[in-house]
Order: structure tokens, then C-alpha cells, then sequence
């Protein structure tokens, strides 16, 4: 199986098949996210991303607005995006800032069999008319495909202590 990708890393290996020969569900993107972000500058996490200061805007669709009532400024929504440049064949990986590889479900790398990402965010402005998201900061190309939207609920989005 080929790869546009970089080279692979010491311990790291790839799927023996295309995940993409089976298909399992279709999925409607509902905008795109704009950033300052392309190959080579950004940042590798969304904590990164906030200590630059460079704020983003998610861009809904036309027809996708209506959706956005009920959301405030300054309320935290949960980001669920497909990276479309990424890697889908790596089932391990071994990250720059470690010694060994390890599973790709074991790790935040956007290099994964299904490309979608979460990134935990804040609201900062809204237009509820043209159905745009100003946001505090995220990690993710300009461009990059928007899959969902959900408002953040610490409640039920944090394991609870055992």
C-alpha cells in the first residue's frame, strides 16, 4: 500500500489493507474552519495554538445557521472536524516527543484510520445570520472540513475519578 505521507518512522507500521475497500457510512460536512494554519506552521495541539494568539472562525454551509441558536459567546463547543491531509494506513506511530512507538489509538496524532478530530473550544463571537463561529484558537489547517458541532458539558465530557 503506497503513501503520500512522509516516510515512516523507526517502529512504526502500517495497515496491511486500504480502510477505505469498506465503507461504513457516508458523512455531510457542514462548513469549514478558517485559520492561519498550513503544512509546515502549524501548531501540534490547540493548546499550542492558543499561546500564538491566532484566533480561527468556523463557516457553515448555507441552510446550517438555524442550527447555531441556542449558543453564546464565550460558551465552550466541541469542534469535531475530518483531516483531510492526514494520514488514514498508520496503526502505530512514534511521535517526535517519544521513544516508542504506540498505537494510533493511543495517541491525539490526526494520522488515523477515520480522520476525524475533536479540538475543545471557545466561543468568541457568533453571527447567527451567515452561520459563523469566531474561536479562541484551533489546531487544524485553513480549510479543513467541519463534521459537527456540540456544546461542551464538563459534566459529561470528563471521565469521572475512580
Amino acid at each position: 500500500m503506497s503513501s503520500d505521507g512522509p516516510a515512516i518512522r523507526d517502529g512504526e507500521s502500517q495497515l496491511g489493507f486500504d480502510p477505505l475497500e469498506r465503507v461504513d457510512a457516508q458523512i455531510r460536512f457542514i462548513g469549514r474552519i478558517r485559520t492561519p494554519w498550513s503544512r509546515g506552521n502549524c501548531p501540534k495541539n490547540v493548546t499550542r495554538a492558543r499561546e500564538t494568539g491566532e484566533g480561527a472562525r468556523v463557516e457553515l454551509e448555507p441552510g446550517f445557521a438555524e442550527g447555531l441558536s441556542g449558543l453564546a459567546v464565550g460558551q465552550g463547543i466541541l469542534l469535531f472536524y475530518w483531516m483531510d491531509q492526514a494520514r488514514r494506513d498508520l496503526i502505530t506511530q512514534r511521535p517526535r516527543h517519544h521513544d516508542t512507538a504506540r498505537g494510533t489509538f493511543a495517541l491525539r496524532s490526526p494520522n488515523r484510520v477515520n480522520l476525524v478530530s475533536l479540538a475543545a473550544v471557545r466561543i468568541t463571537a457568533l453571527d447567527l445570520v451567515k452561520g459563523v463561529i469566531e474561536i479562541d484558537a484551533i489546531d487544524c489547517f485553513d480549510g479543513t472540513p467541519l463534521v459537527d458541532i456540540k456544546p461542551s458539558a464538563p459534566a459529561v465530557d470528563v471521565p469521572p475519578n475512580v
